[in-house]
């Protein structure tokens, strides 16, 4: 069966069995006999399109039009008139109610079919390039416009969101000076669905950072009571989101975390890479999880890297997926390099079976810098001429 659903509204019986058969080949369609029906059969169930006669009893297809149209709902919903009227009024008063086609009884029902088709292939392209506009403006809004800038620190970050990919998500902000807590996150799911919560749920992520602070710079803690306010709000209810929560002290080279499920970070130095081990349960599963703080001590010109899995999850050549073995190698190949982030997806992406990548993908680089000693000398006045 189609994706699509129409509704036909006629009064007359024999018509509206002959569109409900050769429409129902094609498509799901439900008939109503007049706009009453039609508007009771619509608060059940919106269809993608509305195939209506004009000159009915209780309620003509004008009548239907307009209460469709009122409603934020289902005002998009394309319309097709049918009427036995062929006076150039009814037509020009359909056009200006925005009517999308206008079609004259007798017609033949294989050109109704392709104007059907037509008319819905343009529904779709519209509303993927509107599902396309609103999905990044989601992205967006869930990327910070601007990283902190540390001595003797360098962040490099990357966010490419797909029209239909996940909710990835990330954020920081300074708790107090020279104190930060950084957040990657995923939440589950595809599309327009799993932006909007994603965008919903970094707002309790801010809130509770926010709220906990005047008692706790724990990430463990806070991530508890992240978990706990997913889970009580009804809007929210069957939302799972992975989380990755950090708290960077610059001045001791620590990162303490917690993780939520979320792909495990990479520490690399220049002895070679290291997967940060522990990772605990998914938000949204269980209102009582436990959560456990994980300190991170960066040495001189170390990193750490957090992904999302729109990366682990790439297919590479051999039909695999890329998983951590191959987000470690990518990692390697650009440890070193000026903007390593660029490097390293360059490294996957020669090693994958596509050109592109297939979902969201976020990277946050957390680079130590080396420190240079500037060596002071007590006889070097003596040297001078």
């Amino acid at each position: 069966m189609s994706e699509h659903s129409i509704l036909v509204v006629e009064d007359e019986h024999t018509l509206r069995r002959l569109l409900e058969y050769r429409l129902g080949k094609l498509y799901d369609v439900r008939t109503a006999a007049n706009g009453e029906e039609a508007l009771e059969l619509i608060g059940d169930h919106a269809p993608d399109l509305i195939i209506s006669d004009i000159m009915m009893p209780k309620m003509d297809g004008f009548a239907l039009q307009n209460a469709v149209q009122n409603q934020m709902e289902t005002r998009a919903i394309p319309f097709i008139f049918l009427t036995a009227k062929a006076d150039e009024q009814s037509r020009v008063k359909g056009m200006r109610t925005g009517v999308d086609d206008y079609i004259t009884k007798p017609f033949d029902i294989e050109q109704l079919l392709i104007r059907v088709k037509r008319l819905l292939e343009r529904t779709k392209v519209f509303q993927t390039q509107l599902d396309a506009k609103i999905g990044q403006d989601f992205s967006q809004k869930l990327m910070p416009k601007k990283l902190p800038e540390v001595p003797n620190y360098q962040l490099f970050f990357h966010n490419s969101p797909r029209e239909h990919g996940g909710g990835d998500l990330f954020d920081w902000m300074e708790a107090a000076p020279g104190s930060y807590f950084l957040t990657v996150g995923d939440v589950m799911g595809k599309g327009l669905q799993a932006k909007f919560y994603a965008f919903s749920f970094l707002g309790y992520v801010r809130s509770t950072i926010h709220a906990m602070l005047r008692t706790t710079q724990s990430p463990a803690e806070i991530m508890k009571r992240v978990n706990q306010v997913l889970m009580d709000d009804p809007p929210m209810e069957e939302t799972f989101a992975s989380l990755l929560l950090l708290h960077w002290e610059p001045e001791n080279h620590r990162v303490t975390y917690a993780n939520a499920g979320h792909c495990r970070p990479v520490l690399i130095t220049p002895s070679g890479p290291e997967i940060v081990e522990y990772s605990d349960l998914i938000l949204g599963l269980d209102r009582n999880a436990e959560f456990r703080d994980t300190k991170v001590i960066l040495p001189e010109d170390a990193a750490l890297v957090a992904y999302t899995d729109g990366l682990s999850e790439q297919v590479l050549k051999s039909g695999e997926m890329a998983g951590e073995t191959g987000i470690v190698e990518s990692i390697e190949a650009g440890f070193g390099e000026s903007d390593p982030i660029d490097a390293m997806l360059t490294n996957l992406i020669d090693r994958s079976e596509s050109a592109e990548f297939g979902d969201d993908i976020l990277v946050l680089w957390l680079q130590r810098q080396h420190t240079a000693v500037d060596w002071f000398s007590p006889f070097a006045a003596d040297a001078q001429p």
